[in-house]
């Protein structure tokens, strides 16, 4: 009798929708980038997550430009009963296993896993997002939040995020600005749109 009331209490439980940036560009021992991200993504569901939708695999140049190897990128959105904390370190768990070294900020990497969104969450104030989101390139590549800043603060000026995002979210709307991941996408330069390929 314990057990089913604990089965129909979990089907119960509420489930936010989270959204993921996923990329890398340095290979793991023999792995390219391509399988360290398909490992990740089977890694990632096997936890209290359910993946929702997976998008293509894209190559992009690597950022800040001239800084490594080409990157590959996609995105996911997943369901979670998870906290957007819980989450984030259930990710980091991730990149982790994966020999993600943070050393330098916007260095290379084996795997990197961004939480853009997590519902409608802005998180941890607006004033402390939008100082964030308004910050100079030059304190960007030297600064970095010491908490967990959402939706993620760059996510709208970088194609090789919403090119992905759009694959499989186009309609997702920003939860400070209002606008769909597609009217972000046609903000961005035909520059920066050609440059992210799929594979």
């Amino acid at each position: 009798m314990y057990h089913r009331y604990e089965i129909r209490s979990k089907m119960h439980e509420i489930r936010t929708t989270a959204w993921i940036a996923l990329g890398g560009n340095l290979p793991r021992g023999a792995e390219k980038p391509e399988r360290t991200l398909s490992e990740a993504i089977e890694m990632i569901a096997s936890r209290d997550i359910q993946i929702c939708s997976i998008s293509k695999f894209y190559r992009t140049p690597c950022f800040p430009k001239g800084g490594g190897p080409d990157y590959v990128n996609a995105a996911m959105s997943v369901k979670t009963t998870l906290s957007a904390g819980a989450l984030l370190t259930e990710l980091h768990h991730v990149e982790t296993h994966f020999s993600r070294v943070r050393e330098e900020r916007w260095g290379g990497r084996t795997l990197d896993l961004d939480l853009l969104s997590f519902g409608n969450a802005i998180l941890p104030n607006l004033d402390k997002y939008a100082k964030w989101r308004d910050l100079d390139l030059q304190t960007q590549i030297k600064s970095a939040p010491d908490e967990l800043i959402l939706p993620h603060p760059r996510l709208q000026d970088r194609s090789f995020v919403l090119i992905p995002l759009c694959d499989i979210g186009a309609d997702w709307v920003h939860p400070v600005s209002g606008e769909t991941a597609l009217n972000l996408q046609d903000r961005l330069s035909s520059e920066d749109i050609s440059s992210v390929e799929a594979l």
